[in-house]
This record gives structure tokens, sequence and C-alpha cells, in this order.
């Protein structure tokens, strides 16, 4: 069949996007659903820091390539040997497929599927392969899923079944800035009711983070950002306590927190912000990144801290989730007023627009832009 989708070619484009164009709108030819595999007719697409670390090289991927992976849409069609879906569903796309059969995946831990990474950084389908493609070849998949499209084919691996009364634009979201936001709070941190929190990086994970840990009932909760009108939605959201990032910040969350937190979560990407998160933990508490710098990054340690304090230092991958545990939880937390995901969004887009939302989102004036195909 013919789709439409938003299609980088080349890295590295100059700003603004809005006249370079890295992401053009383009005609391809999708094959149907192989074994395993599932049709999906795409509702509604987030724009990400990870679209966007593509688009200017900070994350190299194989090209070229069509880009998205927070989405939400309707099953169309099914390939052979998938039993648990059906046409007419409502699913939330996940960008780690998992296969269920390597040792991460048996040891509960699918967000570290081993044959799952390995399709990512190919640009292929868990199931190996393309199924896109143009007059020239092939066009490589974003994360299993490519979801700035009008539809999809994605391993049946890469989808959460959802209620259908769930606005596909609000469960978009779901699938990456709640996802990653909220598991790093509540799975990789494991946050419990009373501690101290921070949050570095007020984006669509940030946010999200500073939501997971209102709600696992931290005694407060400061968030932590360059941006004025981020750190003025932080605190309608419910934060305690917000400080502006830059050269006092650390000493700023050390005295708002008797000298320190129990948890910091590092959501800005930036080597700069993870050595700031270690030095607003206090001894024995856990600093926690999820953000994404350029592959070379590297951060010093001190080791003699690290262990005389018994600092934790832990990375969080898709918020060390279980996708089909962890996204019923949390949109029920959503629909109980408890997670209010949906004062996330920024502002809707079509497909033609989205270089131009990648300019907003690059220039930090926006938290979470969602592509509308209804």
């Amino acid at each position: 069949m013919k789709i439409e989708a938003a299609v980088l070619r080349t890295r590295g484009a100059s700003l603004p996007y809005a006249e370079s164009r890295p992401l053009r709108i383009e005609t391809l030819d999708l094959d149907p659903p192989g074994k395993g595999e599932v049709l999906v007719r795409i509702a509604a697409a987030g724009l990400c820091h990870s679209d966007l670390s593509v688009i200017n090289g900070d994350r190299p991927r194989p090209l070229p390539m069509a880009l998205g992976h927070e989405a939400a849409g309707v099953v169309e069609a099914l390939g052979a040997d998938v039993t648990d879906l059906a046409v007419g569903d409502h699913v939330v796309m996940i960008f780690m497929p998992s296969c269920g059969h390597c040792l991460p995946c048996a040891e509960g831990r699918p967000a570290l599927c081993a044959p799952g990474a390995a399709a990512n950084g190919a640009g292929t389908l868990l199931g190996d392969g393309v199924r896109m493609h143009d007059d020239d070849g092939s066009v490589h998949h974003h994360l299993g899923v490519s979801a700035f499209a009008s539809h999809a084919v994605v391993s049946r691996r890469s989808l959460v079944k959802v209620d259908p009364d769930l606005p596909l634009h609000e469960a978009a979201l779901f699938g990456c800035a709640v996802l990653t936001g909220v598991g790093a709070v509540v799975n990789t941190a494991g946050v419990k009711a009373g501690q101290t929190v921070a949050v570095i990086g007020l984006g669509g994970v940030g946010l999200a983070a500073v939501l997971g840990a209102i709600a696992a009932g931290a005694a407060q909760v400061v968030a932590v950002d360059l941006a004025d009108d981020k750190l003025a939605l932080a605190t309608e959201l419910g934060a305690t306590a917000v400080v502006k990032a830059g050269a006092d910040a650390v000493a700023t969350v050390r005295a708002l927190t008797a000298g320190g937190c129990d948890v910091v979560l590092e959501m800005a990407g930036s080597v700069r912000a993870l050595e700031s998160a270690v030095a607003m933990t206090r001894r024995g508490g856990t600093t926690v990144t999820a953000g994404l710098p350029p592959p070379d990054a590297a951060l010093a340690v001190n080791v003699v801290a690290l262990v005389a304090d018994e600092r934790t230092l832990k990375g969080s991958y898709i918020g060390t989730c279980v996708p089909t545990r962890d996204i019923p939880r949390y949109i029920a937390l959503y629909r109980a007023g408890r997670l209010p995901v949906d004062r996330l969004v920024s502002g809707y887009l079509t497909l033609a627009d989205i270089n131009a939302g990648f300019d907003e989102l690059h220039a930090g004036r926006a938290v979470r832009q969602v592509i509308r195909f209804d």
C-alpha cells in the first residue's frame, strides 16, 4: 500500500528546520504485515528529543529513515500468528520491542531486550528486514515504529492494547514520555512515600517524572530547568519548589532539601546536568539518568565519594519498564486524576508542520507537540 511518511535522508541540517526541511513528506510503499507483525493506522504521534537527536546527528542511525517513535493508532491488518489482537483494536506503540526469550527478557527486563536493541540499531523490525520502500530501495524503521506516517507495520512486540475510550492523541504520550519519566521514578529509582526528589530537565519526560514523583507520594519535588515557562508549568503540576538551572542550582536544591535529595533524576541529556544531579543527591541517595547525550559523552565520578557515601548512580532506559504491566497502570492513574499527562501537551500539529515543530522543540519552547492524523 502507499503511505505518507516523514523521511530523513541526511543528518545535521542547518537551523531553522522549517527552512532546511530535513524531514520530507514522501510517498512510500509499505509491505503488508509479515509473521508476527501488525498494520496500524497512526492516529497521533509525539515529537520527542530522541527524534531530534537523530535529525541533528547526536544519535546516528542508518538512513534514509522514517522517523517517529511515540504514537498510538488503530489496528488495520494482522500478520500470521497474531491471535491476541483484532482489527479495530486501539494500541500504543513501544519503541523497544522485546523478543520474550533472551536473557534480559527472561529476567523481566524487556527494556534491555538484546534482539530488540540490535534491530533498533540496524533500523529494522524485530523480525528482521524493512517494510518500507521507495524507488531507490529500502527506508529504515525508527526504533521499530516510524510513526510520523499515515500507517506503520510493526512487530506485535511493539504494541500494547488500550481501551478504545481513551482518546488516541492522549494515549500516544504513554508510549515514551510517560513510560520513560514515570518509570524512572517508580521502577528505576523506586521512590517511596515521604522521600525528597529533584528532577533536572523539564521536557516531556522530565515533567512526566515530576508527575510520577508526586503520584508516588514524595514529600518534596524540586523541578530544575532553564526555562521560566517550564518551571511555571511544574509549579502548576504540583512541584513543591522550582529552581532555575545555573551556577547556584546545586546549592539552592541542597538548601531546600536539608543537604540533598534522596533521589535526583537527570532528564536533560547533558553531562553538566548529570554532574549537578550527582551533587544534589544526599549521602546514601540515588541519582538516575534517563538523558541521552551524544554517544561520546563521558562522566567523571569521584570514586571515593561513591564508596564512602554509599551513593547509587543508575541509568534508566524506557523507565525500566514492563510495558504490558506499566502502561495500563499509568493510564489508570491518569483516569483517576493522579497523573495529568494531558497537561504536558504544548499543542497539536499536522504532518506538514513537522519541521517547524522540531524548531520549537530545539529552542525549548515546547514540552510535547503531538501530530494528529485525524
